[in-house]
């Protein structure tokens, strides 16, 4: 099972975000286990500059913006 993390406190962009990954992991028919984190620390970990941010299995993908759909699929093939 992957886990994906959601990084950011919770602002819209951070919840379209989540729907894009939830949406992308459903198509391909893998299990995610999908965390939202929201505490500022556990984020800066990351050492991303721009919420909101997507990590999968540990590896920073995205940050700063809302990636296409497509290409969180392609992110979620790689790491499956």
């Amino acid at each position: 099972m992957l886990t994906i993390k959601v990084l950011g406190p919770g602002c819209a962009n951070c919840k379209k975000l989540e729907e894009v990954a939830r949406a992308a992991a459903a198509s391909l028919g893998v299990e995610a286990n999908i965390i939202k984190v929201t505490d500022m620390q556990a984020i800066l970990a990351y050492d991303i500059l721009k919420t909101p941010g997507l990590v999968i299995n540990e590896k920073l993908v995205s940050s700063g913006r809302i990636p296409a759909p497509e290409a969180v699929a392609e992110w979620i093939r790689q790491a499956s």
